[in-house]
């Protein structure tokens, strides 16, 4: 004799039932693409865990630099991946030129933010690396030098073939061409200034125009040079192992290299994305990143212990006076400037 078969009513509500499990048991997956090293360390050990635990998602981080990640929205631009993006600011702002950022719903954290962070509304720093000036506090010192606390200090004769600074394609070498342009009563857009002083003054000083965090540090080792312009967290990162050098904010400012982030358009997950944003900017966060990346908090409420608030851009002396960069005109003359660069300047 064959089993009843079930009736159509019953047998209706059992499939209903069983697609309400299935779509309950369903967790949306959150891709986030952000840095490598230790960034990734820092996600995947404490962000991530933290933050799917109070929002019931998965989160999937895909590793990469800034251009990689830009490359990514640019190769996904008709069906987009990711969700939410860490980059630096100047690659972040052509991709919020290029359409690929949503817009940033308002949130109550965001008001105890520095105005600095608040870039635009599809855009905000969750970070800050100042750049200015590293020098060799003992070498300094043996030759009877003052500490440094101006941009001028690259036009000192004392220091000919003592200094380096990275090129115009590192974010230290542009800045410090927009400086030297700000200084000569120029601007991003009126760059003239800014090349003259620093072909005729700032060149005949600079002995390597170096890139390379590595080769940086290995100038300042075999003491070939003494002085450079860099940036906060990697002259932190240089002095941890024992070497005598100082970050120094000059007078006239110190140049703002932001962290920041956006929630990509047309993402499948928009609410889980803009939660995670405000969660990067809650003082729980901002402190991890502080402590193990080096990046100043943007959160005004954020409170540092001592040890850690000596290695970061940190309140609104340092935080609060960082002198941001006009990103949209950067990108659209970066190439005519490069060019201009490699002629006048760096030979």
């Amino acid at each position: 004799m064959k089993e009843k078969s079930p009736s159509a009513p019953l047998a209706a509500a059992v499939a209903l039932a069983c697609a309400g499990l299935a779509h309950a048991q369903t967790v949306p997956t959150l891709y986030v693409g952000s840095y490598g090293g230790t960034s990734e360390k820092l996600f995947k050990e404490k962000v991530i865990p933290a933050f799917e635990a109070a929002h019931k998602v998965k989160i999937v981080y895909v590793a990469g630099n800034s251009t990689d990640t830009l490359a990514k929205l640019q190769a996904q631009k008709d069906r987009q991946e990711l969700d939410l993006v860490i980059m630096d600011d100047g690659p972040m702002q052509q991709a919020v030129q290029f359409g690929f950022c949503d817009k940033v719903k308002d949130a109550p954290i965001f008001k105890d933010l520095y105005p600095l962070a608040r870039i635009n509304d599809r855009s905000m720093a969750v970070g800050a690396v100042a750049t200015g000036l590293a020098y060799n506090t003992e070498a300094f010192k043996k030759t009877g030098l003052p500490k440094p606390d101006s941009w001028k200090v690259l036009t000192d004769k004392r220091f000919k073939q003592k200094v380096a600074i990275p090129p115009i394609s590192n974010t230290y070498g542009l800045q410090t061409l927009i400086m030297y342009a700000r200084m000569h009563g120029g601007s991003e857009t009126a760059m003239d200034v800014g090349f003259t002083a620093m072909g005729k003054e700032v060149a005949p000083n600079v002995l390597a125009w170096e890139p390379s965090a590595g080769k940086m540090t290995e100038l300042f080792q075999n003491g070939d040079v003494n002085l450079a312009v860099w940036g906060s967290g990697r002259v932190e990162a240089f002095r941890a192992t024992g070497f005598p050098i100082e970050f120094v904010y000059p007078k006239e400012g110190a140049m703002a290299l932001l962290i920041t982030a956006c929630p990509v358009v047309n993402s499948d997950v928009p609410e889980q994305a803009q939660a995670l944003l405000q969660y990067l900017m809650s003082p729980e966060v901002q402190t991890w990143q502080a402590d193990t990346q080096g990046w100043g908090p943007v959160n005004s409420k954020v409170k540092l212990d001592p040890a850690i608030a000596a290695k970061v851009p940190y309140g609104p002396a340092q935080i609060g006076k960082l002198l941001p960069t006009n990103w949209a005109v950067v990108n659209e003359k970066r190439g005519e400037w490069t060019n201009r660069w490699n002629r006048t300047i760096e030979r």
